[in-house]
């Protein structure tokens, strides 16, 4: 039997807007979040930032992005189409030299300690960082900033510290009673993260996302008490990426 877990619930795509930083927000001050995923290229990055500083205790890391939005650099011309935007997540492999991705990944990574502050770890929008022709640039800017990064499949222990990963609290299906079952599925596991996008919504999230409503619901649902309920009498450890070797 496992006498210590310790998992990591981590909210992604802080930054994205205002009404999405506060969901998150509340998601870990009244919730089960305990950690969050900047997108600095995203409207709401220094709105979220400064958040960041208001709640020390919500580790923070590093949501890369090369899907949404645009590039924080000007001159990576093969990850963006004509408009400028990133090109999507079907096409950015076809497109995207390992070059320009190494270069804007330096950038968003320097935006984020412009802000004042230190990430807790790598992830990526779309999870782009666990595509194979992607993976050892993660791999190498992880290296360079001393941090780790989401499970992406690949095995890579020196870098990825958590056992399991859990992307399936995900979709419109998401109920209080089914994430319950979910959690009960994950006590086998020591360390796990659990990839959550809770949210409030605003215009900037209307226009440019297709997930909206069903950020609310989880948000009902990892505040909800039953949720924190499972998590105390099942002795769960909520930590960031920060507390995993504490």
């Amino acid at each position: 039997m496992i006498k210590l877990r310790k998992w990591v619930i981590n909210a992604d795509d802080f930054g994205y807007s205002k009404a999405v930083n506060y969901g998150i927000i509340e998601a870990h001050r009244d919730g089960a979040v305990t950690s969050a995923t900047l997108m600095v290229n995203m409207q709401g990055a220094r709105h979220g930032a400064q958040l960041a500083k208001e709640f020390e205790n919500l580790g923070v890391g590093i949501h890369f992005v090369l899907t949404c939005g645009k590039p924080i650099r000007a001159d990576v011309t093969s990850l963006v189409k004509g408009d400028g935007t990133f090109h999507s997540i079907s096409e950015i492999e076809k497109f995207a030299s390992l070059e320009d991705v190494e270069k804007e990944l330096i950038s968003q990574m320097e935006l984020f300690y412009s802000y004042g502050l230190k990430p807790t770890h790598i992830d990526s929008h779309h999870h782009v960082h666990a595509l194979e022709k992607f993976y050892p640039i993660f791999r190498k800017v992880a290296q360079k900033y001393n941090l780790p990064i989401r499970a992406s499949g690949n095995d890579d222990r020196d870098f990825q510290p958590i056992e399991y990963f859990c992307r399936e609290f995900y979709g419109n299906h998401l109920t209080v009673e089914g994430t319950l079952m979910l959690f009960e599925s994950l006590l086998n596991y020591k360390t796990v993260e659990v990839m959550t996008h809770p949210a409030f919504i605003d215009t900037a999230l209307i226009i440019g996302s297709s997930y909206t409503k069903e950020r609310l619901k989880e948000l009902d649902i990892l505040t909800d008490r039953r949720i924190l309920s499972f998590i105390k009498d099942h002795g769960i450890q909520l930590v960031s990426y920060k507390g995993l070797d504490s």
